[in-house]
């Protein structure tokens, strides 16, 4: 059975290069606090509160300045991942298909089990920095569990 859905294995490489870099960036960005001024840009905010824990009202649809450094480093770990993800293999049989579904299918399960952990455990800000790691999570555990199998193959 061949599955329409993947891409041609020649984005296997971009995908590795951008799911890398973001990942370097991303552990950069955590190592730095968070704080960065860099790429400093005024964009476009489809709903906006000024603050997280602040009392006033948002305002929709407003233009705020902002740094994008972060949404480009989620961007590059999210299309970085599914280019790898989503890219045919060099020979793409059905013993590849089998592997590719059981990955996903053990990635899916032992992400939520790692949330309800953290929803169980985990409390306050912290726990909101757990929900946006996980935005990554389920495609970095697709992604190694399958490499894994594939290379002991």
């Amino acid at each position: 059975m061949e599955p329409n859905y993947l891409l041609p294995n020649k984005y296997k490489i971009p995908g590795w290069l951008l799911l890398i870099s973001g990942i370097i960036g991303g552990m950069f960005l955590i190592a730095s606090d968070f704080e960065s001024d860099i790429l400093q840009v005024k964009v476009l905010a489809l709903y906006d509160d000024n603050s997280f824990l602040s009392n006033q009202n948002g305002q929709f649809f407003k233009i705020i300045e902002n740094s994008i450094l972060d949404e480009i480093i989620a961007l590059f770990i999210i299309i970085g991942g599914l280019l790898v993800s989503f890219s045919r293999e060099k020979v793409e049989d059905e013993f590849i298909y089998k592997l590719r579904k059981d990955s996903f299918v053990w990635a899916m399960i032992f992400n939520y089990l790692i949330l309800m952990l953290a929803i169980v455990f985990v409390y306050n800000l912290s726990f909101f920095n757990v929900l946006v790691y996980n935005m990554f999570t389920p495609l970095l555990f697709f992604i190694a569990r399958f490499n894994f199998l594939k290379s002991r193959v």
